[in-house]
Formats: C-alpha cells, structure tokens, sequence
C-alpha cells in the first residue's frame, strides 16, 4: 500500500514506524532505542495493541472502500450507458412520431380522395341512369311513332311540293341526330362512370395500403414507447444503486479516515517518547555521507519513487513514502547494512513487515524498513549482516503484484531511499 487518507498529509507509515521501534524496544533491551522504565513499556504494549487492530479493521474498510468505490464507478458506467441508450431510444420515437403525423396526414388525403371519388361516381350512376331514362323515352316513341327512314318514305309519297319534302326532310334529319347525340351521351356516361369505379377502387387500394403502413408503424412506436419505459426504468434503478453505491463507499472512506486518524494520534505519541528515549540513549554514532551507504535491497528497477502523489483511491494529494523495487515473487531481500531486526510483524496494510535498526549514522537513528515480504529468516532481535538475505519478495497487505516497498527512516522521519543508496 502506497497512500493513506490524511487531512493533514502525514504519513502512517512514519509514525507506525515508530510504533514499531517501541516494539522492537521491548524485544530487544540492548538496542540503543531500548527503554527503561517499565510504565512506558507498559504503556507501548497495550498501545501496540490497539494499533494491530485498529490495522486490521483500516485495512478490512479500506478494502471495502476499494469495492464500494469500484462499485460506484461501475454503476456510474452502467448509468451512462443506460442513459445514452434512452436517448437512443427517445430520438427514434421522436422520430417515429414524426412520420406517424405524416402518415396520418398522407391517410387523411387518401381518405378525402376516395371520399370525393366515391361523391363522383355517385354522381355519375345518377347522371347514367338519367341518360338511360332519356334514351328508353326516346327508343319508345319511336317505336310508337314508327322509323324516320319510313316516316321520309311516307312523306315523299304524301307531299304536293318539293318545299314541303325539303322541311319534313329537315325535322326529319333533326330528331335522328338528336337520337344520335343521346347514344353518343350515354356511352360518354358510361366512360365516366368507368373511370369513376376504378377511381373509387384505385381510392380504396391506397387508403387500404395507408392504412397497413400506418397500423405497422404505430405497432413500432408502441415498442419504442415500451423500450422508452424500460430504459427510463432501468436509469431510475442504476441510478438508485450508484447512489447506494456512491453512499457506500463514502462511509468506507469516512471509516478508513477516523480509523487512521486514531492511529496517527497513538503513534505520534508514542514517537515523540521512543524519540526521547533514543536521545537519552549513550549509543555510538557513525559519520558518513547518506550517498551510497546503503546497499539496495534489490536488484530490481524502481517503479514508483519517494515523494508526494495522488491517492489512486481517495484522489488525495499525499505521500508516497518509500521506493516500491518491481521484482519477481520470491526474490532475495538483501540486508541494506549491518544491524538488529527491531520489530517484525504482519500488517494489514504493508503485509508482512521487517524493521532493521543500523543504528546512529551522523547522530541520528536509522531504520530500514522492508515490506509486502512473502515471509523472513530472522526474527526480533537477530543480528544481520549487511548484504544477508533477510528474506523473500512478496505481494502481502495492500498490494497488488510482487514487489518491495522500502522505506528510510532517520531519526523516525521517512526519507528518500534514493539518496541512502
């Protein structure tokens, strides 16, 4: 684990540190951070206590965070696709609607043409069957009356003058063209009356037609209003659970927050006395130059450094305090000098951890930390040579992948591992 929630921005893992220098003062009386009086032994033992499960529960909400949190953007992510299909789905209804009242709009012609061609061909039956009337009239009182080619004949015969036959000749002429016109207005009916049916049937085909398009698509805009339902249904439900989701992992956060802020305020106190104590201490101190008097611990490549980050969880501003060393699970640890293990212990958060103590370097004490190890070969108050294998590459605690995470404390303070190397 790289990142811990602080308002503050101090690190936990100075001041858990700490703790453990006071743990590893009880293990081992003769290491220069030893204590003497037995109340703040005391005192560090039941502090320790707290601190172990005050670890375990940071650590089970902090993982609980990290689920809510994946959670929230899952369901965050399911939101906005359930929204985008809304949209989707919206924008073809709206679309269907439109076509709908055009369609509408092209039926209600097609209705009003066949309406009018069916005024039309009731029109024109009527004016039919007049023109059959006028004819059945005629066809009678010529046969009442006799045919005009014998009428002629008989006029001929009967006339005195050759102006009498000139005019009967006339009327003659006259009622048969009248004859004529009438046959030639009743077949001119029955045309109409033709085009007029196939007006009205040609009428009826494209209402009918109309109408099974419109019927399909108003089948189609009722399952689009559906879909339109059910995506609105589906983005009220994930809405419901982002927010469940977002509330989730807001009260894992605040959790991991108090949680950690009681543990820094144990620490901090028990700091400032292991401090105390290490300078009431009469242990010798070295003099050297920071640079190149450590041995790294690893031979891999460094792959987050010492400083300041954004938290990946809580999206903090907050220390990154050591150098994580990406190396493959079960790799050597090496010791980075000569020195006592002071503390070792399983954290719930850095894992499986290891203190080593090298003493005073230019008057100021100086611990190398070792953490998310697989496991150790030495135990509290064991003596290690620089450069022995202290133990194995692990992935334990808040971790993701095998890897060292080493820290530099001086004086109780992480600093840069880099410069130490």
């Amino acid at each position: 684990m790289r990142f811990f929630p602080s308002a503050s921005r101090q690190r936990l893992a100075a001041a858990a540190a700490a703790g453990a220098l006071a743990l590893g003062a009880m293990s081992v009386p003769t290491s220069p951070f030893s204590l003497a009086a037995d109340d703040l032994k005391d005192q560090q033992k039941k502090v320790q206590k707290k601190i172990h499960g005050a670890a375990e529960d940071l650590e089970h909400s902090s993982a609980a965070a990290r689920k809510a949190l994946a959670k929230a953007e899952a369901a965050r992510a399911d939101l906005d696709r359930a929204k985008g299909r809304l949209s989707r789905v919206r924008v073809r209804l709206e679309s269907a609607r439109t076509r709908d009242e055009r369609m509408a709009e092209k039926l209600q012609q097609a209705e009003d043409r066949l309406e009018q061609a069916r005024i039309d061909l009731a029109a024109g039956r009527e004016a039919l069957a007049e023109q059959r009337r006028v004819v059945r009239d005629r066809v009678a009182d010529s046969y009442m009356q006799g045919s005009p080619e014998l009428a002629t004949i008989t006029s001929l015969l009967r006339t005195r003058s050759t102006e009498d036959l000139t005019r009967q000749q006339t009327a003659t002429g006259a009622i048969m063209s009248r004859e004529t016109g009438m046959y030639d207005d009743l077949e001119a009916a029955e045309l109409v009356l033709q085009t007029r049916e196939t007006e009205v049937q040609t009428a009826k085909q494209e209402v009918a037609a109309d109408r099974r398009k419109a019927a399909q698509h108003l089948e189609k805009i009722r399952r689009l209003t559906a879909q339109a339902v059910s995506r609105r249904d589906d983005v009220r439900d994930l809405a419901a659970t982002r927010a469940d989701a977002r509330r989730a992992a807001f009260a894992a956060k605040l959790k991991d927050r108090k949680a950690l802020n009681r543990l820094k305020k144990q620490e901090a106190r028990i700091k400032q006395r292991i401090l105390a104590a290490a300078r009431a201490s009469r242990g010798s101190s070295i003099s050297a130059q920071p640079s190149g008097f450590l041995q790294r611990p690893v031979s891999g490549p460094v792959t987050s450094s010492f400083g300041y980050r954004t938290h990946p969880i809580y999206k903090y501003w907050g220390m990154h305090d050591g150098t994580d060393f990406g190396v493959a699970c079960r790799e050597p640890l090496k010791a980075s000098g000569t020195g006592t293990v002071i503390a070792k212990y399983y954290s719930e958060v850095y894992g499986n951890r290891l203190y080593l103590s090298l003493g005073r370097v230019n008057g100021k004490s100086l611990t190398v930390v070792y953490n998310h190890a697989y496991g150790y070969r030495y135990d509290v108050g064991d003596r290690v040579a620089r450069g022995a294998v202290v133990g194995t590459v692990g992935s334990t605690g808040w971790s993701t992948g095998c890897h060292l995470h080493f820290t530099v404390l001086v004086a109780g303070k992480a600093v840069d591992p880099m410069n130490w190397l």
